[in-house]
């Protein structure tokens, strides 16, 4: 992906900024020198360097922090600091981690990290604990404490609370690299908060495009928090994850638009994988039996919202057809998985404007 003049520039995973800092901070610890820049190995192999922002010697413990540069990806935790504290272990205990302020605390089951641990995730922690072995060795005992300074504040524009996660971020990443609009966080988020419903033992779960459509669908099933995953564009993501990872019955809810979309076969509905086809829709309107100078006005409607209300003021249920044919279009990505599917369609205010009732896609 590319902006009009230059290639989107990547960025390092808060994963990776832990690491650094970590490993220049046990080299303080053991020798009292920061090193600066300081250079980690990524899971894929390859080596990069980190400058310090924070070098601080201490009485027994060394902390040093990277500033993390998330390149061209509108990612929360740009420009946050990651830092690390490094102390002497127990005898035997290994690379063992604190929580520091503004790091997470695991409070819910289904997360890849036990309840009561800092929420440093388990590729983050391999890459901690092998950077502080680079520096001290093989079978050295080292307490790590992660923390973000602004951490708890960056967590409220996450979905860490709804998951559990408490008092700040989690220290992610998997490849240590930020790819620009990867959506790789928005993604994971889907994935773990599906991981903490079925770990909760809910039945019952409800992927929405946005906002309007995550309350509305909580207040139509009484659902409880953990249960609305916001999937935002990427049905077939979350739909695939059920799949392997299925929960009895499934809600996807969305804005007129976006459902539009579904129900014309786009799994993504972002706005850059294309509009709502109007002339499709215009389509629909004839197949509900409605009148041909209706379906011409739905296809020069403005908007979709548009044209669902000239054919609602015409008595014609295009939202219920809507729904039905969305359905069509996600349940074969579910097809042998033991769940339910439902598609609800609701307007900017939260109404109700179609419904496909719970169906098994069992057979398909």
């Amino acid at each position: 992906m590319e902006t009009e003049d230059r290639p989107l520039k990547r960025g390092w995973t808060t994963g990776a900024c832990a690491a650094a800092a970590a490993k220049a901070a046990c080299a303080a610890l053991l020798s009292g020198e920061f090193p600066d820049p300081v250079e980690i190995g990524l899971p894929g192999g390859r080596r990069v360097a980190f400058a310090l922002a924070v070098n601080e010697p201490g009485d027994g413990q060394g902390t040093a922090g990277i500033v993390k540069d998330a390149g061209d990806d509108p990612d929360v935790t740009h420009g946050a600091l990651v830092k690390a504290t490094v102390r002497h272990g127990a005898a035997g205990s290994g690379v063992t981690f604190r929580r520091g302020e503004g790091v997470g605390l695991v409070t819910r089951p289904g997360l890849p990290v036990a309840v009561g641990e800092p929420a440093i995730n388990p590729v983050p922690r391999k890459m901690i604990a092998d950077s502080v072995r680079e520096v001290a060795g093989e079978g050295a005992d080292i307490e790590v404490e992660i923390s973000v300074p602004d951490g708890a504040a960056l967590a409220q524009k996450t979905l860490n609370p709804r998951l559990g996660i408490l008092h700040g971020i989690s220290i992610l990443g998997t490849t240590g690299v930020v790819i620009p609009y990867s959506c790789s966080a928005w993604i994971h988020s889907i994935h773990r908060g599906i991981d903490v419903a079925r770990a909760m033992g809910l039945t019952h779960i409800a992927g929405s495009t946005g906002n309007a459509s995550e309350a509305a669908v909580q207040k139509f099933h009484g659902l409880h928090e953990v249960a609305l995953i916001d999937m935002g564009d990427f049905v077939g993501g979350m739909l695939k994850y059920v799949r392997a990872h299925p929960v009895p019955r499934v809600t996807i809810a969305g804005g007129v638009a976006k459902m539009t979309k579904l129900a014309q076969g786009m799994l993504d509905v972002h706005s850059k994988r294309g509009a709502a086809d109007l002339e499709a829709l215009a389509s629909v309107v004839l197949d509900a039996d409605g009148p041909a100078d209706l379906a011409e006005a739905v296809k020069g409607a403005n908007t979709v919202a548009e044209a669902f209300s000239l054919a609602e003021a015409a008595g014609v249920p295009i939202g219920d057809a809507i729904a039905a044919a969305a359905w069509r279009t996600a349940a074969p990505v579910l097809r042998g998985a033991d769940v339910e599917l439902e598609i609800l369609v609701f307007d900017r205010e939260g109404g109700l404007r179609g419904r496909k009732a719970f169906a098994s896609v069992k057979a398909g």
